[in-house]
């Protein structure tokens, strides 16, 4: 069913990947790191292993055991778990950032274990309710033509572009639900990025204004890395030629290094995360006296 050929992924790259997100759940679970930050970091990381675990194994099996046939029903299921990856996680963490540096002194009051669990809630409900159409509407088209798609994942329009029947109602919904989750989120985070940077500009000090800034950092590198391909591979896909070698490499590119890259990045920025991922790692001693 799986038309690429294209030898993007290696099981090292993946099976980091798995091993690194793995870890941030880890530590966050069990280092006592349960302030609002890093609950949305940990949501950001199971949902990296989520997107990952989903399309990589599958598209390893293509390129490494040639093995590019997948039954329709797997397709659909895949389908949904792809969309469903895409549940505003970063607007949550925007709502983090711009609430700890416009407003730090009612951080706490603000962001209470109820509040964050509620937008936790919010998010994997918009992710499930808005997509789970997606299966249905694939679902109901006739498929009398090839049965090749392009990709190594079955995206929702590449798989509507399989079929011979009307997809007005596929085309329309996703174009509506790109509109709404991409463009949508992007706006609010942009708003929110909008007011950080007018409170941190007026901060006395540059050092003040030099943390401020650095506490984003990581977040916006994250935010580049999602958006940024995700945005190119969807308007390839909708606008591009039916075969292109970019726009496949591009869309294995997107499933991959985002979830690779953001624990790295939070890792690196982040020294909290370190310090407890070091005192984890660290053996412990044992005095004999």
């Amino acid at each position: 069913m799986f038309g690429a050929n294209f030898s993007t992924f290696h099981p090292t790259v993946f099976i980091l990947l798995v091993l690194g997100n793995g870890a941030l759940i880890l530590v966050f679970s069990v280092q006592t790191l349960h302030e609002p930050m890093y609950i949305f970091l940990s949501m950001l990381a199971g949902t990296d292993i989520l997107l990952s675990t989903t399309t990589i194994p599958k598209a390893l099996g293509i390129f490494w055991f040639h093995a590019g046939e997948i039954a329709f029903d797997a397709c659909i299921t895949q389908m949904f778990f792809i969309h469903v990856a895409f549940s505003g996680v970063l607007v949550a963490m925007a709502v983090d950032r711009f609430v700890a540096i416009c407003n730090p002194l009612h951080y706490a009051t603000i962001l209470t274990p109820v509040f964050v669990a509620k937008i936790g809630g919010l998010v994997a409900l918009r992710g499930v309710g808005l997509t789970i159409s997606f299966p249905g509407l694939a679902s109901r088209l006739p498929y009398c033509g090839s049965h090749t798609i392009a990709y190594t994942y079955c995206e929702h329009m590449a798989v509507v572009k399989l079929a011979c029947g009307a997809t007005t109602v596929d085309n329309l919904y996703a174009f509506a639900v790109a509109i709404f989750l991409g463009v949508g989120d992007v706006a609010f985070i942009a708003y929110s990025y909008g007011q950080i940077v007018r409170t941190v500009i007026h901060f006395p000090s540059p050092e003040a204004r030099a943390k401020a800034g650095s506490t984003c950092t990581a977040h916006v590198c994250v935010i580049l890395f999602f958006y940024g391909p995700g945005f190119l591979s969807v308007v390839m896909q909708r606008f591009g030629p039916s075969t292109s070698a970019a726009k496949v490499i591009l869309a294995n590119l997107y499933l991959l290094f985002p979830p690779a890259l953001d624990p790295i990045v939070y890792g690196v920025k982040t020294k909290q995360i370190r310090e407890r991922l070091f005192k984890m790692l660290r053996p412990k001693q044992v005095d004999p006296t």
